[in-house]
Formats: C-alpha cells, structure tokens, sequence
C-alpha cells in the first residue's frame, strides 16, 4: 500500500474521533477525542511530506490532552509559541502559514473555558484546516473537515438552538 493510501486510511479512522467529538456536551470530551484524532492526522501529513502540517498536529494533540486538565491562559501561549517554532522551521511557502493560522485559532479554542466559544472558534480554525488539505491534495482530508464542521454544527443546534453569535471576549 502506497504511503498516500495509508494517509488516507488514517484520516479515514481520525473521522471517526472527529465527528464523535462535538457530539459530546463535556469539554475534556470533546479535547480527548481531538488528541485522537490530532495524532492520526499529524501521521498522515507526515506521510505527505507536509512537515508543518505534521508538527503542528503533533503539537495540537499534545495540546488538546493537556486541556483536559488546564486552562492556563500561559499554556496557551506556550502552544501558540511551539507553533510558531514548528512553522519556523518548517516553513514552506503559504501551506504553512495557511495551516499555522488554522492552528492558532484552533489552540485558543481549545483554552477557552466555554465549549460554546470553543465550538465557535473550532469553526474558523476548521475552515482554514480545509483550505489547506484542499491545496495539499489530500481528498479525504478535506472530506474529513468538511464533516468536522458540520458535526461542530450539529453539535451546537443540539446545544446552543440556532443563533452562532461570536462573542469576542471568552
């Protein structure tokens, strides 16, 4: 099996932990399923050769774990600061920043103390996490962030009704 098959396959079981995780009311739920899934599809740009989309998935799944216990507006900026490095380092054109941008939304949605603002922001960082996979090629990626947003959707009709106001205070 090619090493694009076998990143597809990845992304195929990170899906799975994807569309479970906005099904759950409980934010360290929600982040717990998102470490899953961040490990999956940190592998599966590896695979790609897509280096900073593997580093900072890699550090979003570290990242998502470590919001199951904290909160700490510092552990923030300590993973807005390892994105930073990875993209650095990594730094290939506008892939890079296009899913550094996605990172960074999404590392302040998983700090945010509300699943509600969480869900919201997730939308945002979701979208360019899309845009990215659109332009790296990768098909089922871009399935998987299509449903990703829809299943955050879902998730916040079922929670919040249908107003989606973004707030900018947290």
């Amino acid at each position: 099996m090619s090493a694009f098959m076998v990143s597809q396959l990845l992304i195929a079981i990170a899906i799975i932990f994807d569309l479970a995780s906005f099904q759950f009311k409980q934010k360290r739920h929600i982040v717990a399923c998102l470490a899953v899934s961040g490990l999956l599809i940190s592998t599966h740009f590896a695979l790609l050769a897509q280096w900073t989309a593997a580093g900072l998935m890699l550090v979003a799944a570290v990242r998502y774990f470590v919001t199951i216990f904290s909160h700490s507006k510092r552990l923030m900026l300590f993973f807005l600061a390892m994105s930073t490095l990875v993209t650095t380092l990594t730094f290939g054109g506008l892939l890079s920043l296009i899913s550094f941008a996605g990172s960074a939304m999404q590392t302040v949605a998983a700090f945010c103390q509300s699943d509600q603002r969480l869900r919201q922001l997730m939308i945002i960082g979701t979208s360019l996490w899309l845009i990215n996979n659109i332009l790296v090629g990768s098909p089922t990626a871009v399935l998987m962030e299509m449903l990703f947003i829809g299943s955050n959707l879902v998730g916040y009709y079922r929670y919040y009704g249908t107003s989606l106001k973004l707030d900018i205070a947290d």
